[in-house]
């Protein structure tokens, strides 16, 4: 009996897939918190005070609030990986569309810990864990563009002479 290729379903995209279904839920719940003007569901404690951290300046960006950046981002994210398997253009630069989307957000995403920690000095869980899940989703981007560069230079042919 001759053995069958069957690729993992395990791949740096599938996970990928998978955190942005987490990512969308939570940032989902962000912005309807701010459209309904609704108070968090929060953990009690010294540190955590989601409402002070969903309210406060840092909570917005010219007047946009952070939770719709968010949810855009992994919308957007999430489109442009759906769009990698039937596009060609999206099958060339995806990997490093996203990368280059993620990038940005995980460093905002690093900012708004710094501004949670030190300038505001109060934690929301819901915003903690968004931001742990923007970093998983730039480590896998740094995976799948490195996997696309390494596939790329492989599939180019050596020029003799150079």
């Amino acid at each position: 009996m001759e053995a069958v290729y069957q690729p993992s379903r395990i791949s740096a995209r599938n996970l990928s897939f998978v955190v942005l279904a987490l990512a969308i839920l939570i940032s989902g719940y962000l912005s309807y918190l701010k459209i309904d003007n609704t108070p968090a569901v929060c953990i009690a404690g010294e540190v955590f005070d989601c409402g002070t951290v969903l309210n406060s300046v840092y909570s917005e960006l010219f007047g946009i609030p952070i939770a719709w950046l968010g949810l855009a981002t992994n919308l957007i994210v999430t489109a442009l990986l759906l769009l990698e398997t039937r596009v060609s253009f999206f099958r060339e630069y995806s990997p490093m569309l996203v990368f280059g989307i993620v990038l940005f957000a995980f460093l905002f995403s690093v900012f708004l810990v710094y501004a949670q920690a030190v300038l505001i000095q109060a934690f929301c869980p819901w915003c903690l864990t968004h931001e742990a899940l923007i970093t998983i989703l730039f480590i896998l981007s740094i995976w799948r563009l490195r996997q696309a560069l390494k596939s790329q230079a492989e599939a180019e042919p050596i020029l003799e002479g150079e």
